[in-house]
C-alpha cells in the first residue's frame, strides 16, 4: 500500500493489499479519478478517513450481452410504474444516494467533496445518471463513470421498492444496446448478487478493461 502525494501515478493493481486496498491520499481531482477508473481503482472511505483507493482481488460485474432480468423483476418492470430518464439530473440522484438511510450502515461515504468531484466528472461528460420516476417524483436512480466500453457502477437508491432494480435492469439493458463489455459493481454485496452480479478475478477484469 502506497501513500500519494500530488504526483499524478498509482502503483500497479498487483500491488493491493489482500482486502484491496491499493493507495492511501492524494485528491479527488478529475485527472486522478479518470486514471484511477480507467486502471481498475476506484475511491472508497469513510468521511473521517484520508482518501483510499481500491483494486479488490474479486470483482462483482455484470456482463450485459449475457445478462438476463430475474422472472420476479421482469414482472415488475411490466407493470410500468416507474419511468426512466438518462443523464438528466445527476446532483439528485447522487445527493439522494448519499442521504439515503441503509440498513446496517453509519453514515456514508459519498462527502461533499466526493458529490463536488463526481458533479464536474459529469460536467466533462465522464458521470452518469439514470432516474427512476413515478408519478412525477424521483423514487429511484443510479450513477457511475462511463468509460466507453466499462460503466463503473458507484451508487443507487430507492425510496420506493424496486425503484433502484428498475434502473439497474434499464441500465444494463442501455450497455448491451450500445456494446458494453461490462457493467461494474465494484465489491460483492448480496443486493447486487440477487441483480445478476458475478464475481471474477481481478486479472480477468483487467484484461476486460484494457482490452480498449
Amino acid at each position: 500500500m502506497q501513500f500519494l502525494t500530488k504526483f499524478l501515478y498509482f502503483p500497479p493493481v498487483e500491488e493491493a493489499s489482500q482486502e484491496g486496498i491499493l493507495a492511501v491520499g492524494g485528491d479527488l481531482s478529475v485527472e486522478r479519478l479518470l486514471l484511477a477508473y480507467k486502471n481498475g481503482i476506484f475511491p472508497w472511505f469513510n468521511a473521517d478517513e484520508p482518501i483510499l483507493w481500491w483494486a479488490p482481488p474479486q470483482r462483482m460485474v455484470v456482463a450485459p450481452a449475457i445478462y438476463s432480468a430475474p422472472k420476479s423483476l421482469r414482472n415488475i418492470i411490466n407493470q410500468n410504474k416507474f419511468q426512466i430518464t438518462f443523464n438528466q439530473n445527476f446532483y439528485e440522484v447522487i445527493r439522494n444516494c448519499q442521504q439515503i438511510e441503509r440498513t446496517g450502515q453509519d453514515g456514508t461515504w459519498i462527502t461533499e467533496a466526493i458529490i463536488s468531484s463526481y458533479c464536474e466528472l459529469h460536467r466533462l461528460g465522464h458521470a452518469k445518471s439514470i432516474e427512476v420516476w413515478q408519478n412525477g417524483d424521483l423514487v429511484g436512480g443510479l450513477y457511475g463513470v462511463d468509460l466507453g466500453h466499462v460503466f463503473c457502477g458507484e451508487s443507487m437508491f430507492s425510496k420506493v421498492p424496486n425503484a433502484s432494480k428498475v434502473g439497474f435492469a434499464w441500465l444494463v439493458n442501455y450497455l448491451k444496446e450500445n456494446n458494453y463489455l461490462l457493467l461494474d459493481c465494484q465489491v460483492y454485496n448480496d443486493h447486487l448478487h440477487l441483480l445478476g452480479g458475478v464475481e471474477i478475478s481481478r486479472d480477468n477484469f483487467m484484461k476486460i478493461l484494457q482490452a480498449y
